[in-house]
């Protein structure tokens, strides 16, 4: 805002009538001293004052106006300084009051946003929750289902390993009663017959074993037809009755065989060896068979068919009747528990 400059009063009015009251007075002291009324009297005083005070009074006071004048200009001219900043003040606190409603504004729209997250976290909880379930479900239904598959698996392995168990046995059976026989051409076609199907077996994992005749009993490797008979310590293999086996590396069946004449085992003392209803009957039919036969089994190989053919003959079917017979009397829970472990 430009300066403004205070208004000039004209002074040479008062100082003229200021020269004439001083005159006036000079006037009167000459008049009085000129006619010898000297001292002057009460009225020629008065005037004489009078005039000087209005002198002084003329002469001082255009200074007074203009001291006045100026006075009151800063005095509007700070009133108007007053007036501006009130109105800026206004016009701050119109700020403020603008400022404080956005701001309340952006703190409902941050609430709402906090309010909004919140519930959106939790319904991404929820979600995470319930998908989590979910696949724990799916889970437990896979883990129950491949369960199931593993065991159908287990059964049908331990039912057709117990097929071809059965099935090489019966083989084998019908190998010994074709060298029992002493039909060399039966013999031979039998012998590559039981190779093929040992080959096919091996490729399974299934391996047959036979117990070589001489060598020393194993308990591990072999059994007794009587399971609660204990043979002496230096009891030696006569011959196979049936074949063990192996599935891929575990022990599945002992190989069952007889021992050398004048190694007979034992007969163990009464309930040395408990054993089910099925074992039992088994042990009294393979009892039975041998006991029925006209002549102990003499020991034998494949490669001694001449030397043993007339043993063959006095005993045809002996063997090859006991090896049919624990063959069919194997308890078909005990194998596949077997083949599962």
């Amino acid at each position: 805002m430009s300066e403004r400059t205070a208004p000039k009063l004209p002074k040479w009015p008062f100082f003229l009538g200021d020269v004439l009251l001083v005159t006036l007075a000079y006037l009167i002291l000459g008049a009085a001293y000129a006619h010898g009324k000297w001292p002057m009297n009460t009225w020629q005083n008065l005037f004489c004052v009078l005039s000087l005070s209005l002198g002084c009074v003329l002469g001082v006071l255009p200074f007074l106006l203009e001291y006045r004048a100026a006075m009151r200009l800063a005095e509007a001219d700070r009133l108007t300084n007053a007036v501006l900043q009130i109105e800026n003040l206004e016009i701050i606190g119109r700020q403020i009051t603008n400022a404080t409603a956005n701001w309340q504004t952006a703190h409902e729209h941050s609430i709402h946003a906090v309010d909004t997250a919140r519930e959106i976290a939790e319904g991404i909880t929820a979600e995470a929750r319930a998908f989590s379930e979910f696949l724990q479900k799916a889970n437990d239904t896979e883990k129950n289902h491949l369960r199931l598959e593993v065991d159908k698996l287990r059964r049908s392995e331990g039912e057709w390993l117990q097929i071809l168990v059965r099935i090489l046995d019966h083989i084998y059976a019908l190998y010994q009663a074709a060298v029992r026989s002493g039909q060399s051409n039966l013999v031979e076609q039998l012998g590559l017959f039981q190779d093929s199907c040992r080959d096919v077996a091996r490729r399974v994992g299934l391996v047959p074993f036979t117990a070589i005749p001489g060598e020393s009993y194993d308990s591990k490797l072999h059994q007794l037809a009587d399971s609660g008979a204990v043979p002496a310590a230096e009891a030696r293999v006569a011959e196979t009755v049936a074949n063990g086996y192996s599935f891929q590396g575990q022990l599945v069946r002992p190989a069952l065989v007889t021992l050398q004449p004048g190694e007979s085992p034992e007969p163990s003392a009464p309930n040395a060896f408990p054993a089910s209803a099925g074992g039992e009957n088994r042990t009294q039919s393979a009892t039975e068979e041998e006991n029925s036969s006209a002549n102990p089994p003499e020991t034998e190989t494949e490669g001694e068919v001449s030397a043993t053919s007339e043993e063959g003959a006095q005993t045809p079917t002996g063997n090859a009747e006991s090896a049919q017979e624990f063959a069919r009397q194997e308890s078909p829970d005990s194998d596949k528990e077997q083949f599962r472990s």
